[in-house]
């Protein structure tokens, strides 16, 4: 199993949004790294949900429903993919980006590192340390 973190502006498309939905297709990425991020998920891997912009705070965890596919939003030999994500629980409390800061031992996570990211990988032990500050 992988872990992730996606980035979304809340106004744009929430938590909130995802849980309604049941389900999206991770559309529109258009940063070559985080395509290659993309291209790289597998079903069942686990990924952080973080608010971006405003809030700045990780506020659930999905999971990929589906490998990644060609994405519907570019042109059909682009080479552009989405990947399915299925929201798989919130966190009781959403972690800050303030609190990921704070840590030491989430010195090297890609958030801190590569802040323009949208779709990042994380190591276990990033994304274990992440929902342990969010319980």
């Amino acid at each position: 199993m992988n872990y992730w973190l996606v980035k979304s502006e809340p106004a744009a498309y929430s938590w909130s949004d995802f849980t309604r939905d049941g389900a999206t297709d991770w559309t529109g990425v258009r940063n070559f790294q985080a395509r290659n991020y993309l291209q790289q998920m597998q079903p069942q891997d686990l990924v952080l949900f973080y608010h971006s912009v405003t809030e700045k705070t990780v506020v659930g965890v999905a999971r990929v429903a589906a490998a990644p596919a060609p994405d519907a939003t570019a042109g059909a030999d682009s080479g552009w993919v989405a990947v399915r994500l299925q929201p798989h629980q919130p966190l009781p409390r959403p972690v800050s980006l303030a609190q990921i800061k704070q840590d030491a031992r989430l010195g090297q996570i890609g958030l801190l590192r590569q802040s323009r990211l949208s779709v990042m990988p994380l190591r276990e032990e990033e994304f274990d340390l992440i929902l342990e500050l969010g319980s």
